[in-house]
């Protein structure tokens, strides 16, 4: 009877007639456990009858509460998208209506309808993912993470989503036995490394009330900002995290498209607003845990599914199984320290290669640049006086450096250090970083004609770097040090430059 109930509401959620538009205005999208309908402006979300180990919806009453939780949630980032949640009744002829006097048969959450195209899965297919747009991303996720409300929660919240997704494998058939098996072992094994860590954190506030599904297909470009929506409704505890756990939805979802680089920007820019340095360690594990998610949540979407349309989702959920079991993998620490003279292209390498250096989504980039505004409390744009370039403070900012290159890699994360590095004592500094933790340590000196440096640095715009022609003369006119680094020539395109670095450092250039 339920189905029957459900089928009537799809029917009157198609019909045009019931939101006063054409047949050709209607358009349907469906999930594992959403009906969704586009008609004209409005887009009406309905939940369908389902039970399964991580929700239930399997009356009407159900939904309806879901359907309240849903709004009042995402409201808290999307309040332009959600407007209302729409009871849907059985009159006493027997038709349907919204919000009539008869029996509940159904909810829907009503929403304004936005463009497809802007959804960041769209964006991303189509390579219009800039650095720009990656940045404003990190920072909507870190005020989000900062205003969301602080949960008390230990290591036991992360186990039962451990026991969850356990479950949810046995429910769905297209994975082995044994590869299951696999993943459930080495999954609880990355979750017993970092017990304490996670304990420690959820001690620290680290927990909140997240989104609990941002994924790219959940973010939509509007007015030019990313917008988060849909997130979490039906269960608090999935979406109690965490917040490197709710960042790392998207990590793995940039890292699966093969946008590497991206997602280590995207990490990279979040941690310039929020000091979670610390929690770094637990990135694979949360990324192969979401990984892992999203392998039986598709294999579900296969199962209803038929034709081409099946196969396609089969594929898709034994490739993010597959890249579950990847992201599990260890990857040793590593602390390069690229060097050279304004206009050389530290910045840009740093960012061409810092997915290839220690465990994914890669290596925190440490930029004296980024530091010293950090230090002065002002944007990476803001340009700052003379005086902040004084030795005395340059000694600092190397310093500062130095210190929080030490902990990350001690914590057996990567690290790049971005610096000039002329004076011989800042690259003793950074070398010793590393060989006080015993990791391995590689030193970049990049070397470019003064025309290319000087041309780089006039075409800068937006950049934390406050170095202009002037200063690259400055500069070219000084001694710097020898101190043994390997000499990379940047007189090339990023690519080739990169595949030159990769090779010193020996780490394979896969692409980005």
């Amino acid at each position: 009877m339920q189905d029957d109930i459900q089928a009537q509401t799809r029917e009157f959620l198609t019909d045009p007639g019931t939101h006063g538009v054409s047949a050709a205005e209607i358009v349907v999208i469906q999930t594992h456990i959403s009906y969704i309908v586009l008609a004209g402006l409005r887009a009406f979300k309905l939940k369908l009858a389902v039970h399964l180990p991580y929700v239930d919806f399997s009356t009407c009453s159900l939904r309806l509460s879901a359907c309240m939780r849903e709004l009042a949630l995402n409201r808290r980032t999307a309040p332009t998208v959600y407007l209302a949640v729409r009871r849907i009744t059985r009159e006493s002829d027997g038709h349907l209506m919204f919000d009539g006097d008869g029996e509940l048969v159904d909810a829907v959450v009503e929403m304004t309808r936005f463009d497809q195209d802007a959804l960041f899965d769209k964006l991303a297919e189509r390579g219009k993912l800039t650095e720009s747009l990656l940045s404003a991303l990190a920072h909507a996720a870190a005020r989000f993470h900062a205003d969301a409300a602080i949960e008390y929660g230990l290591t036991s919240q992360m186990l039962s989503v451990l026991e969850m997704n356990e479950r949810a494998f046995r429910a769905v058939r297209g994975f082995s036995e044994q590869d299951v098996s696999n993943l459930n072992s080495a999954l609880r094994e990355a979750f017993q490394r970092h017990a304490v860590l996670l304990d420690s954190r959820a001690k620290a506030g680290k927990v909140r009330r997240c989104h609990g599904d941002l994924h790219l297909r959940n973010i939509c470009l509007i007015d030019g900002a990313p917008v988060f929506f849909d997130c979490i409704e039906f269960d608090d505890a999935i979406a109690t995290i965490d917040i490197l756990y709710d960042l790392s939805f998207l990590l793995m979802d940039l890292w699966r498209l093969g946008l590497r680089s991206a997602a280590n920007l995207l990490l990279n820019r979040y941690l310039d607003e929020c000091d979670e340095t610390d929690g770094l360690p637990l990135l694979p594990f949360f990324m192969a845990l979401r990984a892992s998610i999203r392998a039986h949540v598709t294999a579900t979407e296969a199962e209803t599914g038929a034709g081409v349309a099946r196969e396609k989702l089969a594929a898709e959920a034994h490739a993010y199984f597959s890249l579950a079991a990847e992201l599990l993998k260890t990857a040793p620490p590593h602390l390069v320290a690229i060097g050279g003279l304004s206009g050389t292209g530290k910045s840009a390498l740093a960012t061409q290669i810092a997915d290839r250096i220690g465990p994914p989504p890669g290596a925190r980039i440490l930029s004296s640049d980024r530091i010293r505004k950090r230090l002065y409390g002002v944007s990476p744009e803001t340009h700052l006086p003379a005086d902040a370039y004084l030795p005395e403070i340059s000694e600092r900012i190397y310093a500062i450096q130095a210190g929080e290159a030490q902990k990350i890699v001690a914590s057996g994360w990567g690290a790049i250090a971005d610096a000039v590095f002329s004076r011989k004592s800042d690259c003793q500094r950074i070398e010793r970083s590393a060989a006080e933790v015993a990791v391995r340590f590689s030193g970049l000196r990049l070397v470019a004609p003064p025309a290319i440096m000087l041309a780089r640095v006039a075409n800068r715009y937006g950049n934390p770097s406050d170095a202009n022609v002037e200063v690259v003369r400055a500069q070219l006119a000084q001694a710097v040090c020898e101190i043994g680094w390997t000499v990379i020539q940047t007189d090339a395109s990023l690519d080739a430059i990169a595949e030159r670095a990769l090779a010193t450092l020996d780490v394979a250039t896969v692409p980005n």
